[in-house]
């Protein structure tokens, strides 16, 4: 892993492939944490203005400082004061950018579920590399791109870079929702709702209450309501941002109307899918 007082290779304003743009990624993510922050961000700002003006800048000067908190303002989304890889892809000026094309053809938590359920076709809560490549080449199709079998199978292998923090050679729903935009992250938005498997088989079956191993749209409200009560998440049932649009990306999920065991899981528990 390259260390922060290294500097990129690629850093500059030409376009960038996907692969540069992985490695640019991994070298200010110092820590590998998915966000770039603190010192990493600092040092990415710098190296940003040494590529577009070709001097550095002391960090600890006014100007430097007043410079960053309006490229913050620009590209930090949800204002939460760091990077995230969807934001990067914002900045870089990227000749193959998968995260742009992802949002033509998965535009909303929605329709991203939707999505998952199509490739997901074992059940089995990832998306395996063969699943992903299929995955891939409807979203390039979408955005009328064309590429051979070779760049197909390149451009899998940098999905999965990019996105399989535990190195198993898929994609769980948790690591699959980072290439949604920040505003459309449901999952990132309701991480406080999280349980493990052993607390969500009990809730299941609290709520399953003819133990068809389903439940309907309305007891799932019920359930999501319990757990934000019981997380002391505020939520407004009605907004459409919030409780009932996560229900809704959640329902996207299910087999007309019917929200089955396995799938539910693969959404609330947060050791499933690791």
């Amino acid at each position: 892993m390259a260390t922060q007082t290294q500097q990129s290779p690629h850093l500059h304003l030409a376009e960038i492939t996907a692969a540069q743009f992985i490695d640019i990624w991994k070298h200010f993510d110092a820590d590998g944490n998915g966000y770039i922050e603190g010192k990493e961000l600092e040092n990415f700002f710098k190296e940003l203005e040494t590529a577009r003006r070709g001097a550095g800048q002391d960090p600890t000067h006014a100007t430097f400082k007043e410079k960053m908190k309006e490229f913050m303002a620009n590209f930090d989304k949800n204002s939460d004061g760091r990077i995230e890889m969807s934001e990067l892809a914002q900045i870089l000026p990227t000749e193959e950018n998968f995260l742009l094309c992802f949002r033509e053809f998965v535009g909303s938590s929605t329709e991203f579920m939707a999505a998952w359920r199509r490739y997901d076709t074992d059940r089995s809560g990832y998306i395996e590399s063969n699943e992903l490549k299929g995955f891939l080449l409807d979203l390039l199709k979408k955005a009328n791109r064309n590429y051979d079998d070779k760049k197909l199978n390149e451009y899998t292998q940098t999905i999965l870079r990019m996105f399989d923090l535990n190195g198993d050679g898929k994609l769980g729903l948790s690591e699959m929702a980072r290439l949604l935009p920040v505003q459309e992250n449901f999952l990132l938005k309701f991480e406080g709702i999280s349980i493990t498997v052993k607390e969500f088989d009990s809730l299941f079956t609290l709520y399953d209450k003819d133990g068809n191993g389903y439940i309907d749209e309305q007891e799932l409200d019920a359930l999501l309501k319990d757990l934000c009560d019981k997380n002391k998440m505020d939520v407004d049932p009605l907004d459409t941002e919030g409780l009932l649009g996560y229900k809704k990306s959640i329902m996207a999920l299910s087999d007309g109307g019917k929200m089955y065991r396995t799938e539910l899981e693969i959404v609330l528990c947060r050791d499933s899918t690791l």
